[in-house]
């Protein structure tokens, strides 16, 4: 990496920390080098720096929405950490099956495959019937995976973990070879583009759930703390936080109560 290159990646990142609160350690800087490449290309830059210039002076959107796109890790797959399903649908979800509505919220969602997956679990734990009255919202910083989720079309290999019968029931042909949510799923999903760090969150009413996985790892600890405080209050009293087993939060998770690995709890009625 070139000194020039060197110097716009360490403006990018510190426009990256503050803008959308992704840390990217010195350790990783080639990493974030590659990731911008075809931002490089495509807007014909001639180098970082040259990015980072643009970036600072606030003149592009559409060149920040692709900074953001190609920092953030959107490689996800349908039915990912088993484990903290299973304890969403065996202690979380028998709380939720008498409630008129069911209220939960994707954060940092990527192409929609939690979402999704969840809306099964929901069907396949209280019955299709209980769709009627469940609302998703996924949200994601990157636009162009927002349209991924909107559009609920995926490879084969993003489906090779949900269970054959699942996959059956809740997956049509679509071109190519592709595999379509079906409408009864969809129906339930709303896809919104949205910045973890703009705070306070702007919503009306309360998550009974909110799942908040492999993202928080990415962010500095200050970051990690406004987070986890501003989603303690959009989630109602007694309402659950779902985060990776991958990311230890435990130190940081003040207000929320730890319950198992990956799982908190809001106090509460």
């Amino acid at each position: 990496m070139t000194t020039t290159d060197r110097q716009g990646a360490e403006a990018i990142r510190g426009w990256l920390s503050q803008r959308c609160g992704i840390h990217f350690p010195e350790h990783k800087i080639e990493q974030l080098r590659q990731r911008l490449a075809r931002v490089q290309r495509d807007f014909a830059m001639r180098d970082l720096s040259d990015i980072a210039g643009r970036l600072n002076s606030g003149t592009s959107m559409e060149l920040q929405l692709a900074v953001m796109h190609a920092a953030s890790t959107n490689h996800t797959y349908f039915f990912r950490e088993v484990d903290v399903l299973d304890s969403f649908r065996t202690r979380i979800l028998p709380q939720l099956a008498q409630r008129d509505e069911i209220r939960i919220w994707s954060a940092a969602c990527a192409a929609g495959d939690e979402a999704y997956t969840l809306a099964i679990l929901i069907a396949e734990t209280l019955g299709p019937a209980a769709l009627r009255r469940t609302a998703i919202l996924g949200t994601d910083i990157s636009a162009p995976v927002i349209a991924e989720a909107e559009a609920a079309t995926y490879p084969e290999n993003r489906l090779d973990r949900v269970p054959p019968d699942h996959l059956a029931r809740w997956f049509e042909p679509a071109e190519g070879g592709r595999l379509r949510v079906r409408k009864e799923l969809r129906d339930v999903c709303t896809f919104r583009q949205m910045n973890l760090k703009t705070q306070p969150y702007p919503f009306r009413k309360t998550f009974q759930a909110v799942f908040c996985r492999n993202v928080l790892y990415y962010f500095e600890r200050d970051d990690q703390i406004a987070t986890l405080r501003a989603l303690h209050e959009v989630t109602e009293p007694g309402g659950w936080l779902i985060t990776s087993v991958t990311e230890n939060v435990r130190e940081v998770c003040a207000p929320w109560t730890p319950h198992a690995n990956g799982i908190f709890r809001k106090e509460g009625a």
